[in-house]
């Protein structure tokens, strides 16, 4: 009796352990980054790229995010979803993007997948 006792809590105590580590997993960055081309493939450097949520329910409801940067010296801006996504959500987004710069513009979409680094190229034109 006592050694079944003693097995009992062992294994209690192991699976405990397990449980505790795997809850404490650190979660991996999701990012979103948009490239920005020309219609000569050429990057665009202070493009301004939204991004943003399409409702999808009926009746629709308001977009509830939005987020705009600007292109960098190569082309890309990034979107840093960290402090959104959470630990055990399943998936993320897809999200609406609006390229302008000047008299160009353009548009796509973007499945933004947890804790990826996910990208999109948008060619904008006249």
């Amino acid at each position: 009796m006592k050694r079944h006792i003693i097995i009992t809590a062992s294994v209690t105590f192991f699976l405990g352990s397990i449980a505790l580590f795997s809850s404490c997993r650190t979660k991996g960055d999701t990012i979103a980054r948009i490239t920005v081309r020309d219609t000569s493939s050429m990057l665009v450097s202070d493009a301004r790229v939204i991004l943003y949520g399409t409702s999808t329910t009926d009746p629709i409801q308001p977009v509830v995010r939005r987020d705009t940067a600007y292109t960098n010296s190569t082309g890309v801006a990034t979107f840093n979803y960290n402090d959104i996504y959470q630990l055990g959500q399943a998936g993320f987004a897809v999200l609406d993007i609006v390229v302008t710069k000047d008299n160009l513009s353009g548009s796509s979409i973007i499945k933004v997948e947890e804790e990826k680094e996910n990208e999109q190229t948008v060619f904008i034109q006249p």
